[in-house]
């Protein structure tokens, strides 16, 4: 396969999937925000808080829409793009994947539409339900996501079959319980809440600044900071999680992120701060603190972590042990009915490692006749450019501290110190808005460039997965996409900000409320309102108009 056929699939693939994922993370967080203060709406009867579900649910809504159409560009590149991945692992990629489109565009759709069309259709309580019922069905949506490609991570549930040349599934359990997509999903999930707390607490902070919608602001940011600040925790611990599961399944990922070139003496150092030199194989200017990875990726003091070099060398014996499956392989489907019983033992024996023979298709047609300097050469792809995995991962870390502290000093001052917040701070929250998503999307960067050369860690080269495209069709859908997804970008942009420009409006149960609290300030020695009949209620603009407006 063309390699710049190669590099541009992965590119367009990674385009589209990392702008889908601008819309994902505010999905998840705000169908949960929104439930909770309609929660808080039908305990409480106070209008402020239907008033508040309804402007954060119509900016969900906007979000929502931007992140199903972006989504389906996705799946159809698996067909047009990645066609032979599709062959190869679809018996068992699709599963999760026809189940999230269920969930997506039948549950979650279906009650999407009934949360914006039937608050005067249903009671407090149904609609209540189907609010929760949007949340939920967001995220079971990226739950199914998260299984497939936990499965990408870490291929469990499934086997090679020689007889059909595919991948196909033994166990659907193993597949849904995967250690990698269970802890791939509760961290993604929880920093989507992450980025919709910092949204939420960014744009009240900006009506706090412009004196607008102070009580939905205050009461905004009251929710935010605790719901952000549980978030942002559960963040750091179920990142750590996803560390220690990839010790075991994603060595290599993990020692790139680390460049740990060498296996060092347990427990292995964390590496806060340096500069990667993959040529020489050494880090420039390292700042270690002692014990820190070996006690996050093997919760012991005794477990080693093998370093680069030494998972080059065991890649090396496992291409080795690959091209002699390769052999049995070619023997078996020459003639499958008479082949030797020693023959498809062998091929059973050493069926693990046939995907590392597959690496050596990059250099040659037969890995059989593979010389041991390409042999070496394939062994050498295993590693991923290190110095980009390096300092992504470190972003995302700073950022995820960072985050809690912000939400700490928020909470603190909603709880603590009857909601007053100095101008510096809530300048501050209004500029971290885009820092979430910069977070997220390096957290991506880490887990999907991390797996190279792989699609399936250790089954399906990335090489070999691609359509049979040319580099001109494939540069035409890019621009495509490109003009494509600016336009919607700008759509998604101008409808935010027009409906964060334009505030909450009260609706009638808003305006009695307001009629209510505002009664002897609007009417006359008579009784009636000024410039009105007598006793007809004014309909204020918006939310904290004043009778002048």
């Amino acid at each position: 396969m063309d390699l710049d056929v190669v590099e541009l699939s992965r590119l367009q693939f990674a385009m589209t999937a990392m702008y889908h994922f601008l819309f994902v993370p505010l999905t998840l967080g705000l169908s949960v925000i929104v439930a909770i203060m309609e929660t808080v709406y039908v305990m409480t009867s106070r209008p402020i808080w239907r008033q508040m579900t309804k402007f954060w649910g119509t900016l969900f809504g906007i979000n929502f829409v931007l992140g199903v159409a972006t989504g389906i560009t996705m799946e159809f590149q698996f067909g047009m793009n990645w066609s032979y991945y599709s062959h190869y692992v679809g018996d068992i990629f699709g599963a999760p994947l026809a189940i999230e489109g269920l969930m997506a565009f039948f549950l979650e759709a279906t009650f999407v539409g009934l949360f914006f069309f039937g608050w005067d259709k249903l009671s407090k309580v149904g609609h209540l339900g189907v609010t929760w019922l949007v949340a939920i069905g967001s995220n079971l949506s990226a739950l199914w996501i998260l299984i497939a490609n936990g499965w990408m991570q870490n291929p469990v549930g499934a086997e090679f079959n020689p007889m059909t040349m595919r991948m196909e599934m033994t166990s659907f359990f193993d597949v849904v319980f995967n250690e990698v997509a269970q802890a791939k999903f509760v961290h993604t999930v929880s920093a989507g809440y992450v980025t919709a707390a910092v949204f939420v607490l960014g744009v009240s902070a900006w009506y706090l600044l412009k004196n607008r919608h102070t009580e939905l602001a205050r009461r905004s940011i009251a929710i935010a900071s605790s719901f952000g600040l549980a978030s942002a925790l559960s963040v750091v611990i179920l990142g750590d999680e996803s560390g220690y599961s990839a010790t075991h399944s994603q060595q290599m990922k993990l020692a790139a992120i680390e460049a740990m070139w060498e296996t060092e003496e347990a427990p292995a150092h964390f590496t806060a701060f340096g500069f990667p030199d993959q040529e020489a194989r050494e880090t420039h200017y390292a700042v270690h603190i002692p014990w820190a990875m070996g006690l996050i990726g093997t919760r012991s003091l005794d477990t080693e972590i093998p370093g680069i070099n030494e998972l080059e060398a065991r890649a090396e014996d496992r291409i080795r042990s690959g091209i002699i499956a390769w052999d049995a392989l070619q023997t078996i489907r020459t003639d499958r009915e008479a082949t030797d019983p020693a023959v498809t033992a062998t091929f059973e024996e050493h069926s693990a490692d046939l995907g590392f023979a597959f690496l050596l298709l990059r250099y040659l047609d037969d890995p059989r006749e593979a010389t041991d300097a390409q042999i070496t050469m394939a062994a050498e792809d295993t590693i991923p450019t290190v110095w980009p995995l390096f300092w992504a991962f470190r972003v995302m870390v700073a950022l995820g501290f960072s985050f809690i502290g912000m939400m700490a000093y928020f909470f603190y001052r909603a709880s603590f110190r009857n909601m007053s917040f100095p101008r510096w701070a809530l300048w501050g929250a209004v500029a971290v808005v885009p820092t979430p998503w910069l977070a997220a999307e390096m957290g991506w960067f880490v887990a999907e460039f991390g797996r190279q050369p792989w699609t399936v860690d250790g089954v399906l080269p990335t090489a070999m997965s691609v359509s049979h495209l040319g580099a001109t069709e494939l540069l035409i859908t890019i621009a495509g996409f490109m003009l494509f997804y600016s336009v919607l970008f700008v759509v998604e942009m101008g409808l935010m900000l027009k409906y964060i420009r334009k505030g909450p409006f009260m609706d009638v149960e808003d305006t009695a409320d307001w009629m209510a609290r505002h009664e002897h300030r609007l009417r006359t020695h008579d009784g009636n309102i000024p410039g009105a009949p007598a006793n007809t209620p004014v309909e204020p603009r918006t939310a904290g108009a004043t009778p002048a407006e």
